[in-house]
């Protein structure tokens, strides 16, 4: 598995985020993300997961809700590169993938658009 600390980790997924066009992060409403060593057991190759209730789902109803969560797992994506800057890809798509499920985007098209 590829040697890589916490703070480097997360400093790449913040790379990954200022990638983002701001047109984009600006419609971003009530989401937080997060770095996790590990998913849940039982998903070891899990590397990113997003909870909440997309933006096309908002409707009036949606109010004093906690934020939608984005969770970027650093074990599972070492485990799958061999180097940093193949982590730095695939940081990269895995949180376009998920900021793309808080737009409503679902696996089928995300994978379409190579971010599976």
């Amino acid at each position: 598995m590829l040697e890589m600390g916490r703070e480097r980790f997360e400093e790449l997924v913040g790379e990954a985020l200022d990638r983002i066009p701001v047109e984009l992060t600006r419609l971003m409403d009530n989401v937080v993300i997060f770095v996790e060593d590990d998913p849940v057991p039982g998903r070891p190759e899990l590397l990113g997961l997003y909870e909440g209730t997309p933006l096309t789902e908002r409707g009036e109803w949606y109010a004093g809700v906690l934020p939608d969560r984005i969770t970027v797992y650093r074990n599972p994506t070492l485990r799958t590169c061999r180097s940093e800057d193949e982590v730095v890809r695939e940081v990269g798509v895995t949180v376009v993938h998920e900021i793309g499920h808080h737009f409503g985007i679902d696996e089928e098209r995300l994978h379409e658009l190579g971010y599976g």
